[in-house]
């Protein structure tokens, strides 16, 4: 049995001003998806220039904070809004969605696309690949800030949260960063290496994270104050990756269709 480290969920403190490791992972976040896309637009000189990868990110980032917060209040913690409508500001503090933030960055590329006049499934071709790292940052914040932590669990590997209660945990968050960040980078940076067919690599990766995170759904504990929300067992995430499932199966077989059309 293991017991969490209960790391200090400040890393720097100078005076009044206290620097949480949950916003660190989101400079490592950023700034890695900004290194790895200079990478990728140098196998393909004069796609991207260094400004656009730079406006890229900025709008990525943009997107992801805005929306993941706003996905927070709207599918988990509207009360808690209700009842504190500054929480909606305290991003330091934990609480974003991934749907939420990935909605919210879709929106956001939608109109960077419109800008550059560049096809919108180019440009989510592009970064696709450099999701999986932000994920598996964010995943290790949720970790360090003691936070979305697993079911009871009698496995060897169990972790006990001291401030949750006593009885050992999946640590889910580990998980999430093993699955969602490591493995799906891996497969998708793989995939993308080699020409693939429009929408296809933006395909599996809605395919491959809304696959893992189902899955590491039922490790997880279900959100407090939701539990489950469907067949007594089904969570809100499982819900709101299902249709992330969906799509990304829609969109490979559309890519190699449109492919297979195109070569007759």
């Amino acid at each position: 049995m293991l017991t969490y480290p209960n790391i200090n969920p400040i890393a720097i403190s100078i005076g009044p001003l206290s620097i949480h490791w949950y916003g660190i992972m989101y400079i490592v976040a950023f700034g890695g998806a900004w290194a790895l896309a200079t990478m990728r637009a140098r196998k393909s000189p004069g796609s991207w220039t260094a400004e656009q990868i730079s406006d890229l990110i900025f709008y990525g980032a943009l997107g992801a904070v805005i929306g993941g917060r706003m996905g927070s209040v709207l599918f988990y913690n509207f009360s808690q809004f209700l009842a504190d409508p500054l929480w909606l500001l305290r991003v330091w503090e934990g609480g974003m969605s991934f749907h939420g933030g990935f909605l919210g960055v879709m929106v956001a590329f939608y109109w960077y696309s419109r800008k550059l006049n560049k096809p919108y499934f180019e440009l989510l071709d592009f970064i696709a690949p450099l999701a999986p790292f932000g994920l598996g940052a964010g995943r290790l914040g949720n970790f360090i800030g003691g936070e979305l932590w697993g079911r009871p669990t009698d496995v060897a590997w169990g972790m006990v949260f001291p401030h949750v209660d006593q009885q050992p945990r999946h640590a889910s968050q580990l998980y999430e960063f093993a699955l969602e960040g490591v493995v799906l980078f891996t497969l998708i940076w793989w995939f993308s290496s080699r020409d693939r067919p429009r929408y296809a690599v933006s395909g599996l990766f809605s395919l491959g994270y809304g696959t893992f995170r189902f899955f590491i759904e039922f490790f997880r504990e279900p959100d407090e104050g939701i539990g489950f929300i469907a067949f007594q067992w089904m969570t809100m995430g499982q819900l709101l990756s299902t249709p992330m499932i969906v799509a990304g199966v829609v969109l490979l077989a559309l890519a190699y269709r449109t492919q297979e059309a195109k070569s007759r």
